[in-house]
């Protein structure tokens, strides 16, 4: 069977959502969906062998579950190889970043980072032209989250155009993904933080103007104004990798941003639960919303493995003949 492939490769790296344009985003959900319908198939899949001979490095400064796991194995189920590097021999200090990339591009095909600064991917996809970087969360973006949330929302409601969402909690790396493709599919978010806490101003003129099918972003300070009648509520630790000394203040400071029944109950009747898990049952939610037929907090998982996979496939496969 020939491998199938994605669409011809426009894009060199991922760093952020809006390396996509609208299209590019658009198949790589329909990619995603696709790949999962075909996961059954096991090595009989269409896809996998698409990467045979391609080497994935990973480089994971951040503490890692679900992105880890889910980059590997997909690595694995399209056919290519993980090359794990440890941070303290790349990001140790030892050389400049931009000398370790332009290293790390002459032995693999992609590389994908986990880090504490942007910069640091910048750094590296400015320096190695012909290797693709993939952000696996950093500082300010977290566009692979957005990919994974996505999926799940067009397998709950079909059609994404016009729903709304609402973000409670920090104006974190998360939502500023998730606004960046929300705005490009025509979804409306409300984000409720409080002052100080909120969505950076360069993530709202960014989604403005990507803003597709009059998708609207409105900001908020009280969680039950922004959540009052929406699809989906969606929210995060309060206190991300990197902020723990913060983590008193920030409990105080969002306490009455939890995610309960009652915060539950002003959203649209059969509105869904999200989290980008890690969860802190107690904190920014209950474990009654968690655990609760509303969560979608597993399927957003999931789907992490999937949208990884036609992320790859988009940015690695060669197109068809």
């Amino acid at each position: 069977m020939k491998p199938a492939a994605a669409a011809p490769q426009t894009r060199k790296d991922f760093l952020s959502v809006l390396d996509f344009d609208p299209g590019d985003l658009e198949r790589c959900l329909e990619l995603a969906a696709q790949v999962k319908a075909d996961r059954s198939l096991g090595r009989q899949a269409p896809t996998a062998n698409a990467l045979d001979g391609r080497h994935v490095a990973t480089l994971f400064e951040k503490a890692s579950l679900r992105t880890r796991s889910t980059f590997e194995i997909a690595v694995h189920e399209v056919g290519g190889h993980v090359v794990p590097l440890r941070p303290d021999d790349a990001l140790g200090g030892r050389e400049p970043v931009a000398d370790v990339a332009r290293n790390i591009e002459r032995w693999v095909d992609a590389i994908v980072i986990r880090t504490f600064s942007q910069r640091v991917l910048e750094e590296f996809a400015a320096a190695a032209p012909r290797l693709h970087v993939i952000n696996a969360l950093s500082d300010t973006e977290h566009p692979c989250q957005a990919l994974a949330d996505f999926l799940t929302l067009r397998e709950q409601w079909g059609t994404l155009r016009g729903r709304t969402l609402a973000f409670v909690g920090d104006g974190n790396n998360v939502a500023v993904s998730l606004v960046h493709a929300a705005a490009m599919l025509g979804v409306h978010v409300h984000i409720a933080s409080p002052d100080g806490y909120q969505l950076p101003h360069v993530a709202v003129q960014q989604a403005t103007l990507a803003a597709r099918f009059g998708a609207r972003l409105r900001m908020f300070t009280e969680a039950a104004d922004a959540v009052a009648g929406v699809d989906a509520v969606y929210t995060d630790t309060w206190t991300s990798m990197g902020q723990e000394a913060e983590a008193v203040v920030r409990r105080r400071v969002f306490a009455s941003y939890q995610v309960n029944d009652a915060l539950m109950s002003l959203a649209k009747p059969g509105a869904l639960f999200m989290h980008c898990l890690p969860a802190h049952r107690g904190e920014e939610v209950t474990a009654d919303v968690i655990e609760s037929p509303a969560s979608v907090v597993f399927d957003q998982a999931e789907n992490r493995l999937h949208c990884q996979k036609a992320l790859l496939l988009m940015l690695l496969a060669p197109p068809q003949a």
